[in-house]
């Protein structure tokens, strides 16, 4: 099969197209035939030789795929309701960026009624890490804020659309303009430029003071202590990428006077058994959402696969709204 593999850590152009061996789906997994792969912000890292693969996992990059089940456990397939020949998007721990990948049978959905493989694949990583950050670690309620930190980021689009749904109020914060009218265009209810404003003052603003009940933050670093400050009591700030460094000072006391969580976790590494459940969540949840055009895929641009190197410098350009995926056909 084709793959995209890196050949040594660095910038874009290590990543070079190259012949492998089809991977054999084992006990509890299928084999999906790509036709799509969707590019995230964790693949950049382990480009970079940043992001460790786990034990086990495939070294091609590569985090969420859709496309067609060519094979597979029978059984594992049976009991959920998948055969060979359904159209699926998968969340994997990596090997993404290869005609074809396998993946548990837990970590599949069925692709959305009324999307193409290319919305399809532009769905798991980003679903996956909303629910479970926004809405199972964070508890995010209808009528709460929630900030949204980077809110054209794949990320950030998936995250205002799954908490307007919800019934919540959304503060997205953006790099310019033009991308906090983007955020706003999506549904945000209150769009803040980073370069040019406060989000602390803003969010204050937005809120009468009061703050957002639920931060997403993909910086860390300085943000944290800055982010407390802009939380309401009882608020819940969720980490879970360090963009900014992984030091920050802050106000204890304000954690204590506010009743304040601060929380994070990363998805990659965790068991099959919790993303399945993350997978279960989403399919009874969100999928109505998708499958009515409540919530709708964001698709920047698409590559083909064989031009990874420009899906890359496209995303560390920040110059993107929404997924970057590259296609296989």
């Amino acid at each position: 099969m084709k793959v995209i593999e890196i050949v040594a850590p660095g910038a874009p152009d290590v990543l070079k197209p190259a012949q492998r061996p089809d991977p054999v789906a084992g006990a509890g997994e299928v084999l999906v035939k790509v036709a799509a792969s969707g590019v995230n912000r964790p693949d950049v890292l382990q480009r970079k030789g940043l992001y460790p693969v786990p034990p086990g996992a495939s070294d091609i990059p590569g985090l969420e795929v859709a496309g067609t089940i060519e094979s597979g456990d029978r059984a594992a397939m049976d009991a959920a309701g998948l055969k060979i020949g359904d159209r699926v998007c998968a969340l994997v721990a990596g090997g993404g960026y290869a005609e074809k990948c396998v993946a548990p049978v837990g970590q599949c959905l069925p692709a959305p009624k009324g999307l193409g493989d290319v919305e399809a694949a532009s769905l798991p990583e980003t679903f996956f890490t909303v629910w479970s950050n926004v809405f199972d670690r964070g508890r995010l309620q209808p009528g709460e804020t929630l900030l949204v930190q980077g809110g054209t980021s794949g990320i950030g689009v998936t995250a205002i659309q799954l908490a307007k749904a919800a019934g919540a109020r959304v503060i997205a914060t953006a790099g310019s303009a033009e991308k906090v009218a983007a955020c706003l265009k999506l549904g945000a209810d209150h769009g803040i430029d980073y370069r040019n404003q406060d989000f602390v003052a803003e969010t204050k603003r937005a809120t009468s003071d009061r703050g957002a009940d639920v931060i997403l933050d993909m910086v860390a670093g300085d943000y944290i202590a800055r982010e407390l400050q802009c939380l309401a009591e009882d608020g819940r700030l969720v980490i879970i990428a360090v963009q900014g460094g992984t030091k920050s000072a802050i106000d204890a006391g304000l954690v204590l006077r506010k009743r304040l969580v601060i929380t994070g976790s990363t998805l990659r590494p965790r068991p099959v058994a919790f993303k399945s459940a993350i997978a279960a969540s989403l399919r009874r949840h969100v999928w109505p959402w998708l499958e009515s055009g409540t919530v709708k895929p964001v698709i920047h641009q698409v590559f083909p696969a064989e031009q990874a190197a420009a899906a890359h410098a496209l995303m560390e350009s920040n110059a993107h709204v929404g997924k970057i995926v590259l296609s296989w056909a």
